[in-house]
């Protein structure tokens, strides 16, 4: 009986969290002139809305630069923050203790508070308005160091470092052979959530990109900018947006649930 309870409770909570993906294409698959919100089966208006969507805002474009910025700013925060994870755990340097310290410490600053300063910099290179604005100042996060720093600790003895050190092993040959191979559940799991925030990112991309490189959130605003707000417009937009989410958890989604149990 507990178990029976139990699995009705986990079903329960995926149907409530697969419903907004279902609303959303419920909504984006009427015609704007007959939604009355009071129907539960789709429409047949899904593939017009799409049409209406590419032809509104220049979605393919705004696609093509969320698929580079996140993919590149994933990419990038999987390297660096595994490098600095194995660094900060499983190294000796004169003042790795502190440095971490200030590290763990930035994620208490607010992201509002670096966006003045922020963009003036990226403004002084000649960054702002392009791709770049966007990409550099993300290239690691504090949060991706802890998460690997932490996960090394707790993955990678350091009797495992110390006898591939005796063996010869140069520091890059523990990490790639040694470190690696035991933390990729955690770097399965930072990869997802990257690449998940950058997607979804929405105000620094909008104070720092201009209108020829619009990223995916950006479209999505610029459909419902107007004074009347066609939702099954938008709505298709946001299917639309949502697709290359769940095709990456479809890939990683296992790994990254390893990930964050064994963290």
């Amino acid at each position: 009986m507990r178990r029976r309870s139990g699995g009705l409770l986990l079903l329960a909570f995926v149907a409530g969290s697969l419903f907004p993906y279902y609303w959303a294409f419920l909504v984006g698959s009427q015609d704007a002139v007959s939604l009355t919100g009071a129907t539960l089966v789709p429409g047949g208006h899904f593939l017009a809305n799409a049409e209406r969507v590419f032809d509104t805002v220049p979605f393919w474009r705004a696609l093509g630069n969320s698929v580079v910025v996140a993919g590149t700013v994933t990419a990038s925060t999987v390297v660096f923050a595994s490098l600095a994870g194995f660094a900060f755990a499983r190294t000796r340097f004169p003042g790795r203790d502190g440095l971490f310290r200030f590290v763990v410490a930035t994620m208490a600053v607010p992201t509002q508070l670096g966006i003045i300063p922020l963009y003036l910099a990226m403004a002084e290179l000649g960054w702002a308005g392009g791709l770049q604005a966007v990409i550099v100042p993300n290239l690691v996060t504090a949060l991706g160091v802890f998460w690997m720093r932490q996960y090394t600790v707790s993955a990678v003895p350091p009797e495992l470092v110390d006898a591939a050190r005796v063996d010869g092993c140069s520091l890059a040959r523990t990490y790639w052979h040694v470190c690696l191979p035991s933390v990729r559940p955690a770097l399965a799991a930072l990869g997802m959530f990257t690449f998940m925030a950058s997607w979804n990112d929405f105000l620094w991309p909008l104070v720092a990109l201009d209108a020829d490189h619009p990223t995916v959130q950006l479209a999505l605003e610029r459909l419902q900018s107007g004074h009347y707000v066609d939702y099954p417009l938008v709505l298709a937009g946001t299917t639309l947006a949502t697709v290359p989410v769940l095709a990456v958890f479809a890939v990683f989604g296992r790994r990254s649930v390893d990930g964050v149990a064994l963290g």
